[in-house]
């Protein structure tokens, strides 16, 4: 029961996310920022000793990732006592009010502007009107076309590809005769969702022994759980044989598992992105599902991390980091020892063990 209550609480967060952010990943004062630096220890070189306003914009806050990357990106701003205020806002999953945060942020007097632009191509305009206003302008994760130089001033981007080509490896592995695929991503045509797409293709297309299910190149959820859940719904209904679920926000995925349990079947498979709710759920359903494999990749909640350093060292004249690519790695994999499901039965199912943030404190943030 207690895990179900916390499911339904992760749902939940849907809505109360940007309730959440207010306290969280809001404006915070030049002393607080220069004391939890000190706190820190030694100021990064990625901090430089010009004074500046960092603001931050998502496309859409309302789920528990969000929350815990924009805290991410808030901690690491605070490593840098030159960040005397930290602006933050939440597009809620409507693209001109995204814009329109953008060109807020420009109004307010940001000196450096990460955005998360989730509607892609669509927020350009924006970004690139940000970067033309003198504002340093580091869009990451979602590519907003463009050109860096030229519409903003660096891509913190990410090989999304390299997690499709490692879900694909490992479906061959454990499917090994071929398979039905579904996969899930985020809201159409967004950049994360086609490359994990050309990775899973790269990989599987092959022989011609995996066949992708449903919509293509991906289900369309928008990241949002009680839509993914509606998605997965249906598509269980209208497929009788799914025999591994790809998703790049894995936790969304369990509110709808239960629906194989239900009609009889076992559930598949999953290949996806780490999460306590569905490491955990994987816990106590394996027993009774035979086919029910995890696999995970880190959910990369500190890629706003790095955009964040990006950002904050050509406002303040620090050093500017070496890559402008956040890593893809393997965190977890129910068939090997080496890399073995985390469950953590005493957190709440909304954080994630990939982070840098511990669960622990994850927890006290969702609160």
């Amino acid at each position: 029961m207690i895990r179900s209550t916390r499911r339904a609480r992760f749902v939940a967060l849907l809505g109360a996310g940007a309730v959440a952010l207010a306290g969280c990943g809001g404006s915070g004062s030049a002393a607080q920022t220069s004391d939890n630096a000190a706190n820190a220890g030694d100021v990064p070189s990625w901090c430089g000793g010009k004074k500046a306003v960092l603001g931050l914009t998502d496309g859409f806050g309302g789920n528990s990732w969000r929350l815990v990357t924009t805290a991410a990106a808030k901690a690491e701003a605070a490593k840098c006592p030159s960040i005397t205020k930290f602006e933050y806002a939440d597009g809620q999953g409507d693209t001109q009010k995204a814009i329109a945060d953008i060109q807020g942020m420009v109004a307010k007097g940001v000196n450096a502007l990460v955005v998360f632009p989730d509607a892609g191509e669509a927020v350009l305009p924006a970004i690139r009107s940000a970067y033309k206003a003198g504002v340093v302008t580091v869009p990451y994760r979602v590519d907003p076309g463009g050109k860096a130089g030229q519409d903003y001033d660096v891509f913190v981007d990410t090989d999304f590809a390299d997690a499709g080509k490692n879900w694909g490896e490992w479906i061959k592995k454990i499917l090994p005769a071929g398979g039905n695929v579904l996969f899930l991503s985020g809201p159409p045509g967004n950049s994360q969702g086609r490359k994990e797409a050309e990775g899973l293709h790269t990989v599987l297309d092959a022989g011609g022994k995996y066949k992708f299910i449903g919509e293509q190149p991906f289900e369309v959820t928008n990241w949002d759980p009680a839509q993914t859940q509606k998605v997965l719904t249906a598509a269980i209904s209208q497929n009788p044989d799914i025999d591994v679920i790809v998703s790049d926000f894995g936790p969304s995925l369990v509110g709808a598992l239960p629906v194989f349990e239900q009609s009889g079947r076992s559930i598949p498979a999953i290949a996806a992105s780490d999460g306590n709710v569905l490491s955990c759920f994987w816990q106590d359903h394996k027993a009774k599902n035979p086919d029910f494999k995890l696999f995970t990749v880190s959910t990369q909640n500190d890629h706003s991390r790095l955009a964040v350093q990006h950002a904050v060292a050509r406002a303040t004249g620090g050093e500017i980091p070496a890559s402008a690519t956040f890593p893809s790695v393997v965190f977890e994999d129910s068939t090997s020892k080496d890399k073995p499901v985390q469950c953590k039965p005493n957190l709440p199912d909304d954080v994630y063990l990939s982070a840098e943030m511990s669960g622990e404190d994850q927890a006290k943030l969702l609160k």
